[in-house]
């Protein structure tokens, strides 16, 4: 007797390599309707088995569920992983999208009309004679093989058709004339967004079946992974949200007050922040003080400065702190019982980390009596000093005390003596207080 044919099931989820990106895997038999119908809806193959979405504007999630519907409507089994049906949920914020006047529905026409003129210079069907950068953005002539020639303004989910000519002479002439010796022959160079989304499509998930958000932050401590540690932090924290920056290359989280906001830099350059913390004294108030931290700065360092923004009392945070003595002794207090030494230098008050100084922490008195100075306060540091560091974290003036003391309990614990023992790790978390000051502790429990 016959057995019947399997029939193939398709699950989606998102691409390990790229986070807004999705997969398609085909179990069973993958027949050619079903790679024609994910390929009308923007997914190219890996594989026989495994196809992949990845567009310019990260809006995989919002499409990838328009697939779904449409292939389940033809009676073909559709599986959205959690992982995925969360970022299919999450509605994003722009923090600074260049048209503000626009619904989030308008917008991501704007987006997808984007990719669509993308998706013509990819696939040959516009060509590009010529681009140059205008003063702010990347401007480009080019024609359709069988249609007009058009100037087009923007890059990546931003570009535009401006203006539509009858022929290339003309197009190409008045492109010249508007833009004289900033022309250059041929397409712009890929933008970074574009490399990533021909990176995704061009590779193999890692395993098809690995999770890829993290569990209480168990990922991003295991890889030393900035990027999970921020998807993380907003998954326990639902009182931070995630704004989308029209430019893609930031992140940012902003606490629901306002008055407390982290930038994310998804691709910093070495050296430079990849974190920038700050506080304000209203929604549209003056900036009251800030931090940044570099790529190489320790995840559960940074983990430690995000959970300590994230209180009952975020607004008095925002507010911050005086510089004074007893703040200074109030905020370095772990240090000094942790036996790190202490030194000062002119300006500059120091603590490094016992025996070999591998971290240390320093405070900048003339910077912190400046009413407007771009210097650091406050710097953390490890490997090499406080001016060529391995990794730093900068504090500006009245940055909460509450805050460094975390941070300093945390950088205590990471660079502690070799034979600390269980009395030392009890001293670190409670702290005998003083006259007039409270225990310094190692994380409010919220």
């Amino acid at each position: 007797m016959p057995h019947p044919e399997a029939k193939p099931h398709i699950r989606l989820d998102l691409q390990q390599e790229r986070s807004s990106a999705v997969t398609a895997t085909i179990t069973d038999t993958p027949t050619h309707t079903i790679h024609a119908l994910l390929t009308i809806h923007g997914f190219e193959p890996l594989d026989e088995h495994t196809m992949v979405m990845a567009r310019i504007d990260r809006e995989e999630p919002h499409y990838a569920e328009q697939a779904a519907r449409a292939l389940r409507a033809e009676n073909i089994t559709v599986d959205i992983t959690p992982e995925l049906r969360k970022e299919i949920d999450t509605e994003w914020t722009w923090a600074d999208h260049p048209m503000p006047w626009c619904s989030r529905e308008e917008i991501r026409e704007v987006s997808n009309d984007a990719q669509q003129i993308y998706e013509d210079i990819r696939h040959g069907r516009l060509i590009i004679h010529a681009h140059a950068h205008d003063g702010w953005t990347t401007v480009a002539v080019g024609t359709y093989r069988e249609g007009p020639s058009i100037h087009l303004h923007g890059e990546n989910h931003l570009r535009t058709e401006s203006m539509r000519y009858n022929n290339p002479v003309e197009a190409i002439t008045e492109f010249e004339r508007l833009y004289g010796d900033a022309v250059r022959p041929g397409p712009a160079p890929a933008t970074s967004t574009e490399t990533e989304a021909e990176r995704a499509r061009a590779s193999l998930p890692g395993t098809a079946d690995a999770p890829t958000t993290g569990l209480g932050g168990a990922r991003a401590a295991a890889t030393g992974n900035h990027e999970a540690l921020l998807d993380d932090f907003l998954e326990a924290h639902g009182d931070w949200e995630k704004w989308r920056t029209w430019s893609d290359e930031t992140t940012h989280a902003v606490h629901q007050s306002l008055v407390m906001r982290a930038e994310f830099v998804h691709e910093a350059d070495p050296g430079e922040p990849q974190w920038s913390i700050a506080a304000y004294e209203s929604p549209v108030g003056e900036r009251l003080w800030h931090a940044t931290a570099t790529s190489t700065v320790p995840v559960d360092i940074v983990r430690t400065l995000l959970e300590s923004l994230d209180s009952a009392d975020t607004v008095e945070i925002a507010v911050g702190s005086a510089v004074s003595e007893a703040n200074v002794w109030k905020a370095t207090r772990p240090l000094f019982d942790a036996d790190w030494d202490h030194s000062a230098d002119g300006r500059f008050i120091r603590w490094q980390a016992p025996g070999d100084h591998s971290a240390g922490v320093q405070f900048d008195a003339f910077a912190a009596n400046l009413r407007q100075s771009g210097l650091p306060v406050w710097t953390f540091w490890g490997g090499g000093d406080a001016d060529t560091p391995e990794w730093a974290l900068h504090f500006s003036t009245h940055a909460a005390v509450s805050v460094l003391q975390d941070v300093a309990v945390e950088a205590a614990e990471r660079y502690a003596k070799p034979l600390a023992s269980a009395q030392r790790q009890n001293s670190l978390r409670t702290v005998s207080p003083v006259p007039g000051q409270q225990p310094a502790a190692r994380a409010r429990t919220r």
